[in-house]
């Protein structure tokens, strides 16, 4: 409920004078600040002179709005014209009025907190101002103060020095307040030039230090490359040698020689098989290892893994089985690079299963057109915080059957994998053993789904991904539509960056395909708006675009997943990386 604290007419020039002296007046008892004080007292001004001047006088009242929290002053200045007619119009600018006439609406309106307005033709118009009263102060407006603020106002006469001159003092303020807000702007703007200048100098040592580390890595990757074929010469020497002391072609051994021979072809062996993971590992980081894709049964891959890990089969207590994988299809791959890292998997589940059985099958997965490789163990098994360990370079954990080696054959294993399309996954409970699973892609470059992880919703892991393709080249879309779809994804796409953002917002996709020159909004807007919703934040975008980038424009795609040149896009390429793309999103979630 408002409390009014006083009325007034308004009936000629000095009582607008007058209606700006009462509301300074008002509003300084009631605590507002200095701003406050003038920006009431102005707007009331204009709007009372609106009404002399334009309705032939009106009435203004004063009131504290009590209820409302906080408090507020509200001034309502009501006039007997005629009206304004298509207010609306007015308020927006759409519809000027004859020059004087109704200019103090829109000032009024920016200077106050609230601003309310109803007029209609012969109705006459009332305007209800509001300024909010700080919270320190509105606590001390007892209901005899308020009457004391009314009572100052009753009677009061313009006084036309004094009016003058309170606006000069606060136009005087008005000026001081704009030239330390200048300087301070001044101060601000020296301080982030500094600031910018650190930044691109920062910038500039972040790519130095990028390049470096590129360098580093290249430099890592031919050491590794060309010790790796330094090594091999000697060891193979070394192997021939043993083998033909072994077959007793220069004289038969005695039993301590033969164990001697034995001794260092298997160490020999086992640096070999070192030497080739460390080439292997080396020539995926540098991206020269190729894949060559054949047709082969899987029948046939399982007889030659079943006849070379023989030799390995030493512990009469463990059993090496492999399943029936009769009416499984062809895989399409590269057949010695999946024999290896199955070759990987089996050999460490034999060297961790003490007693028991290791074994080997395969299942088809039509509706994600995978082949998933398993190998199942009853060994030691490995702890929950290890399980990721397992898998990055040179990384061991310790154990009861800890028998050294390089920490290579999980990663290589996964790299692999990951390089044809697919992935490798593990489940193990400490004790009772692993499970290692290796899933590829029917045919090499199309799209295999990832395997769901232990306690998830299978049928929510299975489901295709979705990608969105944002761009207005209606040919380039043709092109990675059915490549996506191909690859089993379900696609959806937009010609420019507005209309990709609203099906962002829609469709929630799990990998987004973006070109930069647009119409509308183009890429680098696109990315900012992701950026700034918490919804599609963390959606990944790979960069497809035509256009040679400068450093500040990689920069400001900083966030995209991946830029790739539209030259550069091939169907074995793109989906492998959409692949790798999904997995990493599916597997945070």
């Amino acid at each position: 409920m408002e409390r009014v604290l006083a009325r007034m007419p308004v009936a000629a020039a000095a009582d607008v004078v007058t209606a700006r002296q009462n509301a300074h007046r008002v509003a300084e008892r009631l605590g507002l600040d200095r701003q406050a004080q003038t920006r009431i007292a102005t707007a009331v001004s204009e709007i009372a002179r609106n009404a002399f001047m334009h309705a032939g006088g009106g009435e203004i009242e004063f009131a504290v709005d009590a209820p409302a929290q906080p408090q507020q002053l509200c001034v309502t200045v009501r006039d007997r014209g005629p009206g304004i007619p298509e207010l609306s119009a007015v308020l927006s600018g759409q519809k000027a009025l004859p020059a004087g006439r109704g200019t103090g609406l829109p000032s009024a309106r920016r200077l106050v907190d609230r601003f309310e307005i109803e007029s209609a033709p012969g109705a006459g118009t009332r305007v209800r101002l509001w300024q909010r009263i700080p919270r320190a102060a509105a606590a001390r407006l007892t209901a005899p103060a308020l009457q004391a603020v009314g009572a100052g106002l009753s009677g009061t006469r313009a006084d036309p020095l004094a009016a003058l001159h309170e606006q000069d003092r606060e136009l005087i303020d008005s000026l001081n307040d704009l030239q330390e807000r200048q300087a301070e702007a001044a101060r601000l703007n020296r301080e982030l030039e500094e600031t910018n200048r650190g930044v691109v100098a920062l910038y500039s040592e972040l790519d130095q230090k990028a390049e470096q580390l590129r360098s580093a890595s290249d430099m890592k990757s031919k050491f590794l490359s060309h010790m790796s074929h330094e090594f091999r010469t000697p060891l193979n020497s070394i192997l021939a040698l043993s083998r033909l002391l072994a077959d007793g072609v220069d004289g038969e051994l005695n039993h301590e020689q033969q164990r001697q021979v034995e001794y260092i072809r298997r160490s020999a062996q086992g640096l070999l098989d070192m030497v080739n993971d460390l080439l292997d590992l080396a020539k995926v980081e540098a991206g020269k290892l190729d894949i060559r894709p054949s047709t082969f049964s899987i029948e046939a891959l399982f007889a030659g893994l079943r006849g070379s890990l023989k030799p390995l089969l030493g512990n009469a207590a463990v059993e090496l089985v492999f399943d029936d994988p009769a009416g499984l299809p062809d895989l399409h791959a590269d057949e010695q690079k999946v024999t290896q890292v199955l070759r990987n998997l089996i050999s460490n589940a034999l060297k961790f299963t003490p007693r028991g059985h290791v074994r080997v099958g395969a299942r088809c997965d039509a509706a994600a057109r995978r082949l998933v490789f398993t190998v199942e163990d009853t060994g030691i098994g490995i702890a929950p915080e290890h399980l990721q360990a397992i898998f990055e370079e040179f990384q061991q954990v310790e154990g009861v059957l800890q028998r050294g080696g390089t920490g290579l054959g999980l990663p290589l294993s996964r790299r692999l994998a990951q390089l044809m399309g697919g992935d490798v996954t593990v489940r193990s409970t400490p004790g009772q053993g692993s499970t290692f699973e290796l899933f590829l892609p029917v045919r090499f470059g199309d799209f295999a789904e990832p395997l769901p992880a232990e306690g998830d919703d299978a049928a929510a892991m299975a489901a295709a991904a979705q990608l969105v393709v944002i761009d207005d080249e209606e040919a380039f879309r043709y092109v990675i539509r059915h490549i996506a779809q191909d690859a089993g994804l379900r696609v959806q796409e937009a010609a420019d960056g507005e209309a990709g953002l609203a099906l962002l917002r829609q469709a929630a996709p799990d990998v987004v395909i973006l070109d930069l020159h647009m119409p509308r909004l183009d890429g680098f807007g696109v990315l900012q708006a992701l950026a700034a919703d918490a919804a599609l934040r963390a959606v990944p975008v790979i960069v497809c675009t035509s256009q040679a980038l400068s450093l500040d424009q990689k920069r400001a795609l900083a966030a995209a997943y991946a830029i790739v040149p539209k030259h550069d896009v091939s169907r074995e390429g793109l989906t492998t990386l959409i692949h790798n793309v999904v997995n990493e999103r599916r597997g945070s979630t």
